[in-house]
């Protein structure tokens, strides 16, 4: 029998413990090992048991998130997942909070219409479940968990895949589209950063909220050479930008002529997610083909998987981030298993060989 993912909910709104409570009861992988209303009660529970993952909540009383955080991660690394209103502060606060060891940020439950509470349903539990084998935990759950995914839409959901018989118009313009999702935030900051000021134009989908993409973006974007920007229909895709597509919506690569840009759209969720990697990927190989480069990081399931496998097909480079280096070695495992990597790097030389591959185009 499979041990369940043990978990302990930190927020001090009655509210949001219930209602992550009632969640996580839905999914039999899962079960709350307590709740705790500051943090000076989660580290008593925290003495008597270990939980598996912690969510986390950053404005308390008492003692703030962040400083909770810093204070297990010094002590007691387990692994957190923060959750966050959708406030300018608490965004931005739930990034730094990524910075000093959390696995992963998600926005507070909010009770809409059914579809909304069903898909926020999945995507917290994936994430929790992404928590518990990520690399700070990997030892002692790689025998418990598995990264098997349920089953889900494909990117057939929102474009469908065309086998192409012509040739797409030439063009001197190489497009870079990547993937990520767990521990993506640190291994795409390395990879920008090594990126310099004339780089090929760079899509990007990060498995993250919505408002928290733009916050993300910007603060590459003061860190890195290139510029840095949260994706909007209708961006064209530069020499030296680089796109974050923004959360809750698809991102796709387009072309007109010569010229490329972005559609930003809504669509249900592809392989549990929105945006998708695969609905990326497979408009990649549809407008850019052989003139792409294809890099999958790191992150728990497989999407991007197939629809790296597609730009391969297309003529398109690709690259895999290696075990070693990833958080959760999940949709690099699954890209790899289908042939669909011709480079498997660690975190630190992806952008180099990137660099190196478009001097062959």
């Amino acid at each position: 029998m499979k041990t369940k993912i043990r978990v302990l909910i930190v927020d001090d709104s009655a509210i949001v413990r219930s209602a992550l409570t009632e969640i996580f009861k839905m999914d039999p992988e899962i079960e709350v090992m307590g709740t705790a209303a500051d943090p000076y009660i989660a580290a008593k529970k925290i003495q008597i048991e270990v939980p598996d993952v912690i969510t986390l909540d950053i404005e308390m009383p008492r003692m703030d998130g962040l400083t909770f955080l810093r204070k297990i991660m010094s002590q007691h690394p387990i692994p957190v997942v923060v959750i966050s209103s959708l406030t300018v502060k608490g965004t931005q606060t739930a990034l730094k909070a990524l910075e000093y060891g959390a696995v992963d940020i998600m926005t507070k439950p909010q009770m809409h219409t059914k579809e909304f509470i069903e898909e926020s349903r999945i995507k917290i539990c994936d994430i929790i479940k992404a928590a518990a084998v990520s690399k700070l935990r990997r030892k002692a759950f790689q025998k418990k968990h598995s990264l098997e995914v349920k089953p889900k839409l494909s990117a057939d959901a929102v474009i469908p895949k065309v086998k192409t018989s012509y040739s797409l118009p030439k063009t001197t313009e190489i497009v870079i589209s990547v993937g990520a999702s767990t521990g993506g935030t640190e291994a795409l900051r390395v990879f920008l950063e090594a990126m310099p000021a004339d780089a090929p134009g760079i899509v990007i989908v990060q498995h993250m909220p919505e408002h928290f993409t733009r916050s993300f973006a910007d603060r590459l974007n003061d860190l890195c050479k290139i510029s840095v920007k949260e994706a909007e229909d209708g961006d064209a895709v530069l020499q030296g930008r680089a796109l974050i597509a923004p959360g809750n919506k698809h991102t796709l690569l387009r072309r007109s002529g010569a010229r490329y840009y972005v559609e930003v759209k809504s669509g249900p969720l592809v392989n549990r997610h929105r945006p998708s990697v695969d609905v990326l990927f497979r408009s990649t190989a549809l407008y850019a083909g052989k003139n792409a480069i294809g890099i999958i990081m790191t992150g728990m399931g497989d999407d991007g998987a197939k629809g790296m496998l597609e730009m391969k097909e297309a003529g398109a480079k690709t690259i895999a981030q290696d075990e070693t280096s990833c958080v959760v070695y999940g949709m690099p495992k699954e890209a790899v298993k289908l042939n669909a990597v011709e480079y498997i790097l660690p975190l630190d030389k992806i952008a180099a060989q990137a660099l190196l591959l478009k001097t062959k185009f």
